[in-house]
């Protein structure tokens, strides 16, 4: 007897073996059988016809930042409308919790939840009034932040304590600015062990120059020695399924030994593999993939295991002189970009500014974000003077050889006639045949997995979500540098075996009824757009999903032809009971 049969899809069950025509029985939110069609008996309380669909594990997406989003919008939305069904969050040191009681402490008066909501704003691009509205901020503890989303998300989530609120609930205030004391250091590994007993996944942790707090100073995990975080991931290391997560300068472009030493003692530490975010491809810089690896390398010999992510496909990301965005982290422009909006102006017009800001740009301590050097390249979005009417949707440099001007000189006299508030996408530079061979090239090293959509955050800027429809898209009628087959399951049974998801990932009885249908025909992600769907009315970029026919979690429908239901399904995913060890050696 089933509760549900999935009847005459192709199921390409997540292990790359070939589809097969085959009905899935489901019973009690678990796969009970995978027999060829008609060949399940009993009487279900309910058939869904997959005929001419794939019927595919749910995707599994390991790096978003759905932390507070969770709470207002239980279905995670992109996400699950293009087949994801697992999230894991408190990525890049940064979690809600813990959340320490307010003692008056906090730099000019602020609370502790104000601090962290300003941190998260300014970091991951969350709206501050969506934060302020949106969340219950009515916990202390990291379980108890945990229970407050049980039973009420549509998807599988589990996440990571961040360093930086950790750090800061120890520390306070001193966490910023600070070396942790040996009590401190103390304190903290308490309060994770706590954190990984109630179920936390395993610590994440950022000494990126690019993460600055609401008040412009450097994240509380940055201000952490070496020590201090070699005793926090052996403490990580004695609960069961759990993993690291962490970020460095060098993610950017290119790590330096020190990084590569460092990632590869923290995993070996814990020995718990260690993942980082985001390898960028780019066949005109061939030796960042090679260097960015030799942390992995360096890893298994000394008894760790050190993950790259990277993303398989260009994530389109619109750019602003208004808003903190990836132009203010080029070196020295935030220098000119952090003044009030009249002094900015005047700083953009003297043309040695502008001269300094282009060579910055192209510096090589730019590194990655050389590739937003191209303005010729730059695609007029939104504008708002009369002044740039009829820009919209025209190319920086068109218009610069119309003015007879430098394109850079032209971008920046745009957006000084909008006050600044033009809307400016980038033209990727490493949309080449070259590059996406070498990405192909990539994947099959042993220690690179998809992921990095950053989903959750970043939400004015970019729509990482999805990630999932647009590459398969893109494999089955598109450039098809892998196969069907393949595309799952680098996006299901790679991931799941990786991070420790046991029964999920793979389509096989006994597993969770994570499940993903979706027509090959039309399977793709329509253009982003912007909503204004957040709490408080704060907008954000998103996408459809074109022909996701429906996402199950647990068995339970969560998305029907791309809507979500409303159903909550979803499993809080705990370390140890439904996470399992990965171990390094």
């Amino acid at each position: 007897m089933f509760d549900l049969i999935i009847a005459g899809g192709r199921v390409v069950d997540g292990s790359g073996r070939p589809g097969v025509l085959a009905d899935v029985g489901v019973r009690d939110g678990r796969v009970v059988a995978v027999d060829h069609p008609g060949a399940l008996s009993g009487v279900p309380a309910r058939t869904l016809d997959a005929t001419g669909l794939v019927v595919a594990p749910g995707f599994i997406d390991v790096h978003t930042h759905y932390d507070a989003q969770l709470w207002w919008d239980p279905a995670a939305s992109a996400s699950s409308q293009h087949g994801v069904t697992t999230v894991l969050g408190g990525n890049c040191g940064f979690s809600l919790a813990p959340l320490r009681a307010d003692d008056g402490s906090a730099a000019g008066g602020a609370t502790e939840a104000d601090y962290l909501r300003r941190m998260m704003a300014k970091v991951e691009g969350m709206p501050l009034a969506a934060l302020e509205t949106g969340v219950s901020w009515d916990w202390e503890s990291f379980g108890e932040f945990l229970t407050g989303l049980e039973g009420r998300i549509a998807v599988n989530a589990g996440f990571l304590v961040g360093h930086c609120a950790l750090r800061r609930y120890v520390m306070g205030a001193s966490a910023v600015g600070s070396a942790a004391d040996d009590d401190a250091v103390e304190a903290m590994v308490v309060q994770l062990h706590g954190a990984l007993d109630a179920g936390a996944l395993g610590l994440s942790t950022t000494l990126s120059t690019s993460h600055a707090d609401g008040d412009g100073r450097p994240v509380a995990s940055r201000w952490a020695t070496t020590d201090e975080l070699l005793t926090l991931c052996r403490a990580v290391g004695q609960h069961e399924g759990t993993f690291l997560e962490a970020i460095v300068p060098g993610c950017l472009d290119q790590f330096d030994d020190e990084e590569i030493e460092l990632l590869a003692g923290m995993s070996a530490a814990a020995g718990r593999p260690l993942n980082w975010n985001v390898l960028t491809v780019d066949a005109a810089v061939p030796a960042r993939v090679p260097r960015q690896l030799e942390a992995s390398r360096r890893a298994r010999e000394t008894g760790g295991r050190v993950i790259a992510l990277t993303m398989p496909t260009l994530v389109p990301m619109n750019m602003s002189l208004l808003t903190f965005c990836a132009l203010h982290l080029i070196p020295g422009w935030g220098e000119v970009l952090r003044h009030p909006v009249p002094e900015r102006i005047s700083r953009l017009r003297d043309p040695e500014v502008r001269a300094r800001m282009q060579a910055q740009a192209r510096s090589p301590e730019a590194g990655v974000l050389r590739r937003l050097s191209s303005f010729e390249g730059y695609v007029i979005g939104d504008t708002y003077s009369t002044a740039n009417a009829g820009l919209s949707g025209r190319v920086v440099g068109d218009v610069a050889a119309e003015r007879g001007q430098d394109p850079f000189t032209t971008l920046v006299d745009i957006a000084v006639a909008d006050g600044l508030r033009t809307v400016l996408w980038p033209t990727p530079t490493d949309d080449d045949h070259a590059s996406w061979q070498l990405r192909a090239r990539t994947w099959e090293h042993e220690d690179v997995l998809l992921g990095g959509s950053d989903a959750g955050a970043h939400l004015d800027r970019m729509a990482g979500a999805p990630y999932p429809t647009r590459f398969l898209a893109d494999c089955l009628r598109g450039r098809r540098l892998v196969s069907l087959e393949r595309a799952v399951a680098m996006m299901t049974g790679e991931p799941a075996a990786a991070f420790g998801l046991p029964d999920r990932g793979i389509i096989a009885p006994g597993h969770a009824a994570d499940l993903v249908l979706f027509d090959p025909r039309t399977v793709d992600s329509t253009p982003a757009r912007t909503v204004d769907d957040l709490p408080a009315g704060a907008s954000r970029l998103t996408a459809d999903p074109i022909g996701v026919a429906a996402v199950l979690v647990n068995g339970v429908e969560i998305v029907r032809a791309g809507r979500p239901t409303g159903a909550t399904p979803g499993t809080l995913l705990r370390s140890g009971r439904d996470t399992a060890s990965v171990r390094t050696r």
